[in-house]
């Protein structure tokens, strides 16, 4: 009896390991699910909810914000209105969400 529970135990594990590796969400899609109610698809936070914030447009952002100001924004957030990211996402993910969201506005 001991052998058949080593056993069956064994083929759960090996199902288990052989399955795909869970895929990580890739920046458009992490734009889209938590970014674009309000600063909108393609960055111009023209949105109802974009609006009502004064959301700026991704054009003006470029202008006026770095590449390692617009991280920490995204990791920390932004006054009361922009949640942080920085504990849902590892600081790569931030980096390719930012790198995203200033692809905008080119």
């Amino acid at each position: 009896m001991k052998k058949i529970k080593i056993i069956a135990g064994m083929a759960a594990l090996s199902s288990v390991l052989s399955l795909p590796l869970l895929a990580q969400k890739s920046s458009p899609d992490i734009f889209l699910d938590k970014c674009s109610i309000c600063h909108g698809t393609d960055g111009a936070g023209k949105t109802a909810k974009g609006k009502k914030l004064k959301v700026k447009d991704i054009h003006e952002t470029l202008a006026k914000m770095s590449e390692a100001e617009m991280i920490k924004v995204v990791t920390e957030g932004k006054g009361k209105d922009m949640d942080g990211f920085g504990k849902d996402f590892k600081p790569a993910e931030i980096k390719g969400l930012v790198d995203y969201y200033r692809s905008l506005g080119k």
